[in-house]
């Protein structure tokens, strides 16, 4: 079993961002290792994109995309369902 709780948040640096980086830290506690990961840098791109990560901020507990950040982010269907490319 691990002693620390390993947390990590994908970031682009935006206000929403920035507050989901504090509504983390105010949780954490003396079990809990937080990493801050710039989506700007290719390597922590591609690690988002091993965890599906469409949409940001995303957070990841101990390897796994937290139940809240697992949205599905913009798709053609969802779009289509909006009326989007479908004439007035």
């Amino acid at each position: 079993m691990t002693s620390k709780r390993h947390i990590e948040i994908f970031s682009a640096g935006c206000p929403v961002c920035e507050e989901a980086i504090q509504a983390v830290n105010e949780l954490v506690c003396s079990s809990c290792e937080v990493d801050v990961l710039d989506l700007n840098d290719p390597a922590v791109a591609a690690r988002a994109a091993s965890f599906s990560i469409r949409s940001i901020p995303a957070v990841v507990i101990d390897g796994k995309l937290a139940d809240c950040c697992a949205g599905l982010g913009v798709s053609s269907e969802t779009l289509r369902a909006a009326g989007v490319g479908i004439p007035l």
